[in-house]
């Protein structure tokens, strides 16, 4: 299989700001066998205050002072419901910097990481993003939330797929398209995308993402072995289809999966 080339830079710059030198242990089980219902229970003003509160707090305590710095990106982590994003049983732990489990062996991504992978991608006004591992879709909201940006995001898990569109759908997240589908072959019909971001860890750049990253576009992608730790990349594609790389430390995933990953092992 031709792989893409890859100029690797250490950006120990940008590493200080993003230091995950003891990520946790990948959230896998035990989780939940059912998705979090698409139609969120009633919350009372008193609950939806609480949890401005705890998303206040989490924003500045596990994100401004682990050094992410775009407004847009904190602007975001404030205003989606990550709540909303999660089973009932684990609502009151949403704003943990921690993952949670989501049902069907995922997770939903600690918040710092999800900021984090956010600010890499440098989005700006009329960028087009596509996303890797919808899960519950809090990442996609968190990118939608942004203004002027459109989102494309694939989910595998069938159940998955179908509660996070509805989720989506009924918070409002119009510019968030989303499909069920093998993430590895990416969403052609509507490449070059700006940026493309991956939430499930392969053990190595699928070969038709970076086909469809546009020149001067950039990924965001957990790369290693099932199971473990691994690294995470940014990577900006040069005008020759080069990707440059950052290595941005280490974080826990869980695996990417599909017919795609294991065909080009």
């Amino acid at each position: 299989m031709r792989r893409t080339g890859v100029i690797l830079h250490l950006a120990l710059a940008l590493l200080t700001a993003c230091t995950v030198a003891t990520p946790p242990a990948p959230f896998i089980t035990p989780s939940p066998t059912t998705a979090p219902t698409s139609t969120p229970i009633p919350l009372t003003q008193r609950d939806k205050a609480g949890f401005a509160r705890q998303r206040e707090r989490m924003v500045i305590e596990t994100i401004e002072r682990r050094g992410v710095t775009d407004d847009d990106v904190l602007n975001a982590m404030r205003t989606v419901p990550r709540h909303l994003f999660l089973p009932e049983s684990e609502r009151d732990h949403a704003y943990g910097d921690y993952p949670l489990p989501i049902g069907y062996g995922q997770t939903i991504s600690q918040p710092y990481i999800v900021a984090l992978m956010t600010e890499l991608l440098e989005l700006k006004t009329g960028d087009k993003v596509l996303e890797i591992g919808t899960g519950s879709g809090y990442q996609a909201a968190v990118l939608a939330q942004i203004p002027g940006i459109e989102v494309y995001t694939i989910e595998i898990v069938p159940e998955l797929a179908e509660s996070a569109h509805q989720r989506l759908e009924s918070l409002a997240y119009t510019q968030v398209h989303c499909k069920q589908a093998d993430g590895y072959y990416g969403w052609p019909e509507h490449a070059p995308f700006d940026a493309i971001i991956i939430t499930a860890a392969p053990d190595h750049v699928p070969q038709p993402l970076a086909d469809q990253l546009a020149e001067g576009g950039r990924m965001v992608i957990p790369v290693g072995p099932p199971g473990g730790y691994q690294t995470l990349w940014k990577f900006v594609k040069q005008p020759d289809g080069e990707l440059r790389a950052f290595n941005m430390g280490g974080v826990a995933f869980v695996p990417f999966t599909g017919e795609g990953v294991e065909e080009s092992e």
